[in-house]
């Protein structure tokens, strides 16, 4: 690595290979590409390595950080172990608590990247010293990751309820259940894992609603059978459920969020293949304070569309960066590996991190990595297709349910906006809704909001969902730094010698 220093302050870092992310992909990706010999920097926004998959409690010294029903966790400590040999040796840099505001390309064959300190963290006992303004690299490996997918429904504006996503991660962090008693509804595998939590954390579960069928998995049992370590989590989940007797109620969904100042209860319906509720099937489930919402994944694409890269829209509607077999996006030196090119899993994730980081370095793609990362790409598409976001879910909504609780814009709001305004993309019903014009930025009510505006054919929503993703900054980021950005300031420096590149590894069976 070599700093500079420039007239106006700013001080730059130099590097071989930048790696954005420190969770599975980030953590496989940094290890390979340092031990193929590159010096590598890993960015990540969190004080300690892990991820949203491995995130645990803060570490004190001498203390087993290992929290309860994590999976995977030697292959997490196998990954630090290796990043950690990496930096005793000089060849790894990591940047914790750091986040990447702005990324474009350099006139010298390299990335520019801009840093600074993950707001959050700026007061507190975790607050990075030190960190460079600008990082620079030939190579740059995006591993984002991604966030919950929601659909809004009459009360998720309640306190108490919740992404799926955040109900696990208050559990890996605190070690207990937000609440006392949860419902857990939405699609896919990832509700049992959390149910699971819940109950390994001493909550209660008053039932699990699963809006698909399980038989429709029965086309793609042969995907399913290529990753048996899935099955195996299933049935854990599945044995779970059953000894605390939890009720697991598919082609079935909340409807709506009940309570005054909190959740304190949920009604439940029975839907059909395409999300209509099925009339007489309405029940009330009381006594419950945390209502966990879950419907997928959407993955993090502000830095890649920053960057250019083409993307796509995976088998469950979700915009994602495109990639070839190595991890390659269509922009030369930037490469893509985890969720952000469509949620797979940790092993996935892994995998494809293991991939970008060789190739990114100049080495041969791992073949063990080819062949799993094939595996579960197919089983991920399988999961997606027995676990898809009904379409007709908007029927659940009334014109007074709110889509943006950021900005309070209703779905009636909305649906005037789409019929008499022409607001039929997300930045038209953005600018006359406001819808996603909150603090989170679109990134809660952005998938719904999209589905509510755009037409049905795919080419629409690809369209809308790409210009949702087009930030001119990724991250929320001081004045001050953008007052630095003026014409005035020293350019960046040009490379001494040029930018490694990154050959075309022989395709491999």
């Amino acid at each position: 690595m070599t700093h500079s220093k420039m007239s106006t302050g700013e001080e730059v870092l130099r590097t071989d290979v930048v790696v954005v992310g420190s969770g599975p992909a980030g953590l496989s990706a940094a290890a390979a590409a340092s031990e193929a010999g590159r010096r590598v920097v890993v960015v990540d926004l969190a004080p300690q390595t892990g991820g949203q998959y491995w995130r645990h409690a803060a570490e004190a010294e001498g203390e087993d950080p290992r929290p309860r029903g994590h999976h995977d966790w030697g292959v997490y400590l196998g990954l630090r172990a290796r990043c950690e040999r990496a930096e005793r040796t000089g060849r790894l840099t990591r940047l914790q608590g750091t986040q990447v505001w702005s990324a474009e390309p350099h006139p010298g064959g390299e990335h520019v990247l801009r840093l600074s300190p993950t707001p959050e963290l700026l007061h507190g006992s975790h607050a990075p010293a030190g960190t460079p303004d600008v990082v620079l690299a030939p190579a740059v490996i995006l591993c984002t990751g991604a966030y919950d997918r929601q659909l809004p429904v009459p009360g998720w504006e309640l306190p108490g309820v919740m992404a799926a996503g955040g109900v696990q991660a208050f559990i890996k962090v605190n070690g207990r259940s937000p609440g006392r008693r949860a419902v857990v509804a939405g699609t896919g595998p990832f509700l049992l894992s959390v149910a699971a939590g819940i109950l390994a954390a001493g909550g209660e579960v008053a039932t699990v609603c699963e809006s698909s069928s399980l038989t429709g998995w029965a086309p793609h049992l042969g995907a399913a059978a290529a990753v048996p370590s899935k099955g195996r989590e299933g049935v854990e989940y599945a044995a779970a459920l059953l000894r605390h007797r939890v009720p697991y109620r598919t082609r079935t969904v909340v409807t709506r969020v009940l309570g005054e100042d909190r959740a304190s209860g949920v009604r439940i319906a029975s839907v059909d293949a395409r999300g209509r509720v099925r009339p007489g099937t309405e029940r009330v489930v009381e006594d419950v304070d945390v209502v966990g919402l879950g419907w997928g994944f959407t993955p993090q694409l502000e830095l890649p569309v920053a960057l250019g890269v083409d993307t796509g829209v995976d088998v469950d509607g979700s915009l994602v960066g495109v990639t070839d077999q190595h991890q390659r996006s269509s922009v030369p030196g930037v490469f893509l590996a985890g969720e952000v090119t469509g949620v797979g899993g940790a092993a996935l994730a892994v995998a494809e991190g293991a991939i970008a980081g060789a190739v990114a370095a100049g080495a041969t793609a791992p073949v063990r990595a080819l062949r799993t990362r094939r595996a579960h790409r197919r089983f991920a598409a399988s999961m997606h297709a027995a676990h898809p976001v009904p379409s007709q879910w908007a029927q659940w909504l009334t014109p007074e349910t709110l889509v943006c609780r950021c900005e309070e814009v209703a779905s009636g709001t909305l649906a005037r906006a789409t019929t008499t305004l022409g607001a039929e993309d997300s930045r038209s019903a953005k600018g006359t809704t406001r819808v996603g014009m909150g603090w989170c930025q679109g990134r809660v009510c952005g998938f719904a909001s999209t589905c509510l505006s755009a037409g049905g054919s795919e080419d629409q929503i690809h369209r809308s969902l790409l210009a949702s993703a087009k930030r001119p900054m990724a991250a929320p980021v001081a004045l001050g730094r953008l007052a630095a950005l003026d014409d005035r300031r020293d350019p960046l420096p040009l490379p001494e010698t040029p930018a490694f590149t990154h050959p075309i590894p022989e395709e491999t069976p």
